[in-house]
């Protein structure tokens, strides 16, 4: 047991990090509801909460070395528990942004990739790999729980007990932290500013620029932001078109700026180098798509779920129980297949098991999401996502020297939070954009009065909020519309909300056949079957 009990530590940080997302996303509508905010507005800090992870992940795993990595896990734990707290008592969005999306991030940078190197400092050969499967299945099993662990509680309970309870787990955690060792001790290293704020702002501008699309436009201008009246649109070209442009120039000058670093013998933020070795770069790339499809599906169904149908947090755990119960499962079948298998022939097998599902679900997508075919669709999605995540962790640090884990903790860090901002503002943004296109052409095709058509099309020129279905009646008869009138409105308007949703899964089938192209240099040998070789050579 006292071998196993370092991986429960960080096994339960792990669960923490990764269960937050989840259970925000079941709760958007009681938390909508709860701080009188927006469906955009959570969406937003959902990006940001990993986003924040993702643009400083490096600076948390270069603070891991500088610090010791289990001196940075217990500081991060501790910023956690304070941002889940501040979360636990939000009393509005505001709050709840900087306790979540800000402090929350912050803390996690430490933890998340102290994690992986305090995993590769306390386990070698076999049970390694076995550690790092743990982990990889016990993040399965966050994202498979928190739908059902946040709608229970939200619907019994409250939304905030789920982050009282992260409070705990993580006082717990920082109690028990003395157990795990750190035999890497601590390194005497210059940061280098530069470099952080670099990544940091080059990531958060892509991101952002994919988030706001859905209100500015990509390339052309929709309602952009205004100063004194002025819309803020360079050359007539969207501005989030402009945002991603600069980030995308920040970031080629973050990885020139590293490479000058280590030219002049001064240490980088990253060693860029690192993204030379094969395995690595293909382990990273598999691990970001798969993070961007999860977080888009997490955000897309439970949207659906509870602004169309109108189903409460539970209900929408409970639909999402077969991805839950599937994603479990298969994380350990995965572990259990790396014995006979290659890790490329498991991830391979989970991606095109991905895209099968995928194309299943945009089929089998109907008015109340209960057909047969759907609850296959999620079970499936899951078993890909399962069988992933039993491989890629052990993937990404089997492929460099323990010297090198805390950097290739940071870098996995980073991939898994910018793939889940991306998919989340990706996904998010081409489901509301397409809410406003359907739901413009339905408005426009409809027999509804050309003053009422005039009328919708001059207040949807921004986009078109996301509303529980069932209030456009209401809306509509608020807005002089006749009842006839506000029940067409609002048929119209649940027709554009089952396209959108349709149009989004079309978003994740692309994003499942890109990741395809980037497991390539995944391993080919048995990683059991090496290990065996070894004990009887």
């Amino acid at each position: 047991m006292k071998k196993w009990s370092v991986v429960i530590i960080l096994g339960a940080a792990q669960f923490v990090m990764v269960l937050d997302g989840t259970v925000m996303n079941v709760s958007i509508s009681t938390v909508v509801a709860d701080l009188n905010t927006t469906v955009s507005a959570m969406q937003a800090a959902i990006t940001f909460y990993t986003l924040t992870m993702a643009s400083v992940m490096l600076l948390g795993a270069k603070l891991g070395d500088l610090w010791g990595r289990r001196r940075a896990f217990v500081i991060g734990s501790i910023v956690y528990a304070i941002g889940s707290l501040t979360t636990a008592l939000a009393p509005n969005i505001v709050v709840l942004f900087l306790g979540w999306s800000i402090i929350e991030g912050l803390g996690a940078v430490l933890v998340i990739p102290a994690i992986a190197a305090l995993v590769a400092d306390n386990y070698t050969g076999p049970s390694r790999i076995t550690a790092f499967a743990i982990i990889g299945a016990v993040s399965g099993a966050a994202v498979a729980a928190g739908p059902l662990i946040g709608g229970f509680v939200t619907t019994y309970f409250s939304w905030r007990y789920v982050f009282v309870a992260e409070v705990v787990i993580m006082a717990v955690v920082v109690l028990f932290a003395r157990v795990i060792a750190d035999k890497a001790g601590r390194r005497s290293e210059r940061i280098d500013v530069w470099s952080v704020l670099l990544s940091a702002a080059g990531l958060v501008f892509v991101v952002l620029g994919m988030l706001q699309s859905k209100t500015w436009g990509w390339i052309t201008p929709l309602a952009s932001p205004e100063i004194n009246g002025v819309p803020i649109q360079p050359l007539g070209i969207s501005l989030s078109a402009w945002l991603i442009l600069l980030g995308a120039i920040l970031l080629w000058a973050f990885i020139a700026r590293q490479r000058r670093l280590v030219a002049t013998g001064r240490p980088p933020l990253v060693h860029v180098s690192l993204f030379d070795i094969r395995q690595l770069r293909s382990g990273l790339g598999v691990l970001g798509a798969q993070y961007a499809v999860t977080a888009g599906l997490f955000f897309m169904v439970p949207v659906y779920l509870q602004m169309t149908l109108g189903l409460d947090a539970l209900q929408t755990g409970i639909r999402i129980f077969p991805l839950s119960i599937s994603l479990i499962l298969f994380s350990i079948v995965g572990t259990r297949l790396s014995r006979i298998w290659s890790p490329r022939r498991i991830v391979r097998v989970g991606q095109w098991i991905l895209v099968g599902s995928a194309i299943l679900l945009l089929g089998a997508v109907s008015p109340d999401l209960q057909s047969f075919l759907f609850g296959l669709g999620m079970f499936l999605a899951g078993a890909a996502l399962g069988l992933l995540a039993s491989q890629l962790g052990a993937v990404n640090m089997s492929s460099v020297t323990e010297k090198e884990t805390s950097e290739v903790g940071g870098l996995q860090g980073v991939f898994q939070n910018l793939g889940s901002s991306l998919g989340t503002a990706l996904i998010g943004s081409i489901l509301i954009g397409a809410l406003t296109t359907s739901f413009s052409a339905g408005v426009a095709a409809s027999t509804l009065p050309s003053d009422v058509k005039a009328t919708v099309a001059t207040e949807t020129e921004g986009g078109v909020a996301i509303v529980p279905a069932a209030t456009v009646t209401e809306i509509g008869k608020e807005n002089g519309l006749s009842a006839d009138q506000s029940k067409q409105l609002a048929a119209v308007y649940t027709d554009a909300q089952l396209s959108s949703l349709e149009t989004a899964f079309f978003g994740l089938i692309a994003i499942t056949l890109g990741s395809l192209l980037l497991s390539k240099g995944i391993p080919t040998e048995v990683a059991g079957r090496k290990w065996d070789e070894a004990k009887t050579g």
